[in-house]
């Protein structure tokens, strides 16, 4: 098939500064610019993957409670699978409920929502309701932690080793900047996770009335414009750590900080990288996946042709007052036939910067089309004799 230029879109050429590949890369442009007091430090646009600013990203580091991250984000493929759901309860048992730490103070064998559970370990940073889940999830926690280290495999967690699904002291256990911002980012996808990540404040009713109050570790979701996520993560070994993430507009920034000296400093780390980076990166909407691509010929249809979408969008990231290329093309994998379904993929979207292939998008139609019976091919073929 020939490929063919998309001018419709009006997007051919867009001022940008990354070369990127759907993965984080080591685009280091705040060096010279930031300074992170911290022991490691990442900055990445979500959009892209591309990385504003990275300092020891893959030093092997304890990340205390932000290891939670892993325990929620497999707590909601579990809720996604249908293996469990929000409504239902599991029982504390004693092991859980003896867990120190963060913890909203669970009665052993008292039975609680899976619901508040999630929601006392996204917001509180939670122990026990960790290791209530991981137990409810896979039987045990040694049982769930090979589903994290397998989890993080799959993601490309190259250096991370999980021993435990709460962060606390372990000596083999460890992550780094660059993995964490991956797993933030994998977590920031779930609809459900903002339902509890973006709350200030609430409270856990125990089955005895007793109430415990639960407050959001992260400060920033209360006075950091857009900040809608994130966990926080403190034991002497691994310092004052946060992993962040600020939307504004079409850009989300996912911002990693470990090792800290205190508390008020991991929030100040984070908030000086979000600065620089909202104050010197946009997010310019390249391919829109509302906007129709181009008209196809269908065979063997009612419909003549039809329109063909991007599956998803495409945003690039742009620096200000640096230039350079983008080029946007297509092609059909093949000849449109009826019948086919909504969603079918026909060709595919290939997004080039500077001769290098960025991104490759799936090339979609939008709606049903039927195949015509032999009496409309009939008539088809008359007409057209």
């Amino acid at each position: 098939m020939n490929k063919r230029l998309i001018s419709i879109l009006g997007v051919l050429c867009i001022c940008i500064t990354t070369i990127f590949c759907g993965a984080m890369q080591n685009v280091v442009y705040a060096e010279s610019e930031v300074a992170v007091e911290a022991k490691s430090a990442i900055l990445m646009d979500y959009n892209s993957g591309s990385v504003l600013y990275a300092y020891n990203e893959n030093e092997k580091l304890q990340v205390a409670s932000i290891v939670k991250l892993m325990t929620v984000l497999l707590t909601l493929e579990a809720i996604e699978e249908g293996n469990i759901t929000l409504d239902e309860t599991l029982v504390a048992s004693e092991y859980a409920s003896s867990m120190g730490g963060s913890q909203v103070f669970l009665d052993a064998g008292s039975s609680y929502k899976i619901d508040k559970m999630l929601q006392s370990v996204i917001m509180a940073s939670a122990n026990d309701a960790s290791v209530a889940l991981a137990e409810h999830i896979a039987g045990s926690e040694k049982s769930f932690v090979k589903m994290m280290n397998n989890k993080a495999e799959e993601l490309g967690m190259n250096d991370t080793v999980y021993e435990n699904c709460t962060g606390l002291p372990s000596p083999m256990q460890h992550s780094t900047a660059k993995d964490t911002a991956l797993l933030l980012s994998n977590v920031i996808d779930n609809e459900i996770y903002h339902k509890y990540s973006s709350k200030w404040m609430d409270e856990l009713v125990h089955p005895s009335g007793r109430k415990t109050e639960i407050v959001n570790t992260n400060k920033l979701i209360r006075y950091y414009q857009g900040c809608d996520s994130g966990k926080t993560g403190f034991t002497d070994e691994a310092g004052y750590c946060l992993a962040s993430s600020v939307k504004r507009e079409d850009m989300r920034l996912v911002s990693v900080v470990l090792g800290t000296k205190n508390a008020k400093a991991r929030f100040n780390e984070s908030v000086k990288l979000l600065n620089y980076g909202f104050a010197n990166f946009s997010n310019e909407l390249i391919v829109d996946s509302e906007k129709g691509i181009a008209l196809e010929k269908v065979a063997r249809s009612e419909i003549k042709d039809i329109e063909v979408f991007a599956k998803e969008d495409f945003f690039g990231l742009v620096k200000k007052g640096e230039e350079g290329n983008y080029s946007v093309s297509y092609e059909m994998s093949e000849r449109i036939v009826a019948p086919r379904k909504a969603g079918d993929k026909v060709g595919e979207i290939t997004i080039t910067k500077d001769g290098v292939v960025v991104k490759e998008i799936d090339l979609i139609i939008k709606e049903d089309i039927e195949q015509i019976n032999f009496s409309q091919s009939m008539k088809k073929i008359i007409k057209a004799w």
